[in-house]
């Protein structure tokens, strides 16, 4: 690997092979393994309060359904996220953001996925103030431009990031959207950088257009450590992963 960038292995929901995702157990094994970044997701209830769950609704986590936009927080820290995972995780609840801002290790950084939109941001920028980290320790990411933007005129000082995914066209064979759009669109709201799925145009080249920019790029989801070191010869910035600590080892990052 010394030949190539080596980038920042992110915990994707944490230590999420191991631990039950988006949870404070998982965070924290995280934090324990040596992850300097863990990614996470934040919805609003409907209460407006920031609770952390990637989905729309509570099912797959906890076996009960509830929308989080329709339920408020009392009913959603009630839930138990953490039997699906095993045994050992009985009793995790789903955090709040302000939680988890609390439990963050100094030195340390989170990366927020912003899942419902523009109207997460006023109550995202509160909870950050509120928690005194340094603005340095969190990155605020979406596959929205709009709340990427909004992200950057409220919270002035912390770096924004846009999400995206790729579609391959079956008929002239060429990935949508290409690299240079998605560096556009980044460069129009203020991001400071693209983190897009790793099956795409990602290359060297595709790398260098948006490092030519200024641009950072990293990828997600990576489990798998060919495809890593494919992502790291490529020369990305970040890679994000559901196993980081065992990936890092698997790529001599450790």
């Amino acid at each position: 690997m010394s030949d190539f960038r080596k980038p920042e292995i992110v915990a994707h929901r944490g230590e999420s092979y191991d631990a039950p995702e988006n949870t404070l157990a998982s965070f924290r094994l995280a934090w324990e393994r040596g992850s300097t970044t863990v990614e996470l997701d934040v919805r609003l209830t409907a209460d407006r309060q920031l609770i952390v769950c990637h989905d729309a609704d509570t099912f797959r986590t906890t076996g009960v359904r509830h929308d989080i936009a329709e339920t408020p927080l009392a009913a959603l820290r009630a839930l138990d996220a953490g039997s699906w995972k095993g045994r050992e995780w009985i009793g995790e609840r789903l955090p709040t953001l302000e939680e988890v801002l609390q439990f963050l290790p100094t030195g340390r950084r989170l990366w927020v996925e912003v899942k419902s939109g523009p109207a997460t941001i006023e109550p995202l920028a509160e909870a950050v103030h509120t928690s005194g980290i340094s603005l340095d320790q969190v990155n605020i990411i979406s596959f929205d431009d709009a709340t990427v933007r909004e992200a950057g005129l409220q919270l002035q000082g912390l770096r924004t990031y846009l999400i995206a995914s790729f579609r391959h066209g079956e008929t002239r064979g060429q990935w949508s959207p290409t690299i240079p759009e998605l560096i556009e669109r980044a460069l129009a709201v203020g991001a400071c950088g693209i983190n897009v799925h790793f099956i795409g145009p990602v290359s060297s080249r595709t790398v260098r257009l948006a490092h030519d920019t200024g641009l950072e790029i990293g990828v997600w989801t990576v489990d798998s450590p060919d495809i890593a070191r494919r992502m790291v010869r490529s020369g990305v910035d970040t890679i994000t992963s559901n196993r980081p600590s065992w990936l890092r080892a698997e790529l001599g990052l450790t």
